[in-house]
């Protein structure tokens, strides 16, 4: 955030307006610039995060370009026009060079401070998208057995660097899951812990009556859930944890948003609040790391130094471990049970960290 005191946290609105504004053959440079003009207080940079995605929004065009409006719509009208009959709509398209134009795109991030502390952001989740000639409006090979093949054309390659004509942009839209398209990150934290606490609470009647029955060698026994599960109300949502770990670790010299992206939700299904997160790194390791059967806990310490030099974090390896994909967590296991031993030795905070979590891990 600039020494400008903000006026206003971002909103979707303002935002939408700002991104309509941009002209695609400088959207790239205009991005970030723009934003922080919007929002006055707010110096916002980005960051662009490997997710691939494409629309359900189509174009039909004909043999010379000639845009001939929604692709569903057009399709509805084909067969309305032939009765229906999948094949007649097939031979009659199978060879006449009308295509369907599609939108593709990749995540990008958007960031901008809002205080000292590792929550202290607002972040925007964008799309950067191209309009593409996708492909032919039926499978020329192989007849359709629905409406639903024609609706959602499978036959065409779908792939980020496929060579496909771009017809238009690139533009930015605003984007991600529900609740989760701009978000101040210590609200939303907030938010997450309150509710988790609230869905706990309301179950405390349950809860309190519940016994679990034991079988063991000597018999059977009659325990309370709540005896057997002492820190059920204190429960801390990975999301908190996560983002805590950051705050009292060597990690918290850097901005988290520097390294990470939140790929957030909040929204109701079936009469619940499903409020998270998926941490996304900014950054990836050129391998993955594994806890191979026979590797040493110091040839696992030489191992994570390399994964926080190839990331530039401290304690780098730790998150990318959270994350449950480029480190394995039973690496975390194996140097938790080192420092017990006292085999090998991390900074007193990352230690603490590590150990907290091998204690209860959680991961994404």
């Amino acid at each position: 955030m600039s020494e400008q005191k903000p006026v206003r946290l971002p909103d979707a609105a303002t935002i939408k307006a700002v991104l309509a504004g941009l002209d695609p053959v400088s959207a790239d440079a205009d991005l970030t610039p723009a934003l922080s003009a919007a929002f006055p207080g707010f110096s916002f940079t980005t960051a662009p995060v490997d997710d691939f995605y494409w629309r359900s929004d189509r174009t039909v065009l004909s043999a010379d370009g000639t845009r001939l409006g929604d692709h569903r719509a057009w399709v509805e009208r084909e067969l309305a026009e032939l009765g229906g009959d999948l094949a007649a709509f097939w031979n009659r398209h199978r060879e006449s060079n009308f295509r369907f134009a599609e939108w593709r795109g990749t995540a990008v991030f958007a960031f901008a401070p809002t205080g000292p502390g590792a929550a202290d952001f607002v972040q925007i989740s964008l799309g950067h998208e191209v309009e593409v000639l996708a492909g032919p409006v039926v499978d020329p090979d192989y007849r359709p057995y629905s409406a639903d093949d024609l609706f959602d054309p499978s036959w065409v390659r779908r792939e980020p660097d496929s060579g496909t004509q771009v017809l238009s942009g690139p533009v930015y839209r605003l984007r991600g899951r529900i609740g989760g398209g701009v978000v101040h990150m210590k609200s939303f934290l907030a938010r997450r812990a309150r509710v988790e606490r609230e869905q706990r609470e309301a179950r405390r009647p349950e809860l309190e009556d519940r016994v679990i029955h034991e079988v063991g060698p000597t018999g059977t026994r009659d325990i309370a859930f709540l005896d057997a599960n002492p820190g059920w109300f204190d429960f801390v949502p990975r999301e908190n944890r996560f983002f805590a770990d950051w705050e009292r670790s060597s990690a918290a010299a850097d901005r988290i948003f520097a390294h990470w992206a939140f790929d957030i939700h909040d929204l109701e299904e079936r009469g619940r609040r499903e409020i998270g997160f998926i941490s996304r790194p900014l950054t990836n390791p050129a391998e993955r790391l594994l806890a191979d059967d026979g590797v040493s806990v110091h040839r696992l310490m030489e191992r994570i130094e390399a994964v926080d030099a190839e990331i530039g974090l401290p304690f780098a390896w730790f998150f990318l471990m959270t994350h449950g994909h480029w480190v394995d967590p039973d690496v975390g296991r194996a140097i938790a049970a080192g420092l017990r031993a006292n085999r090998v030795r991390l900074p007193d905070r990352d230690a603490a960290v590590l150990l907290a979590w091998d204690d209860k891990p959680y991961l994404f």
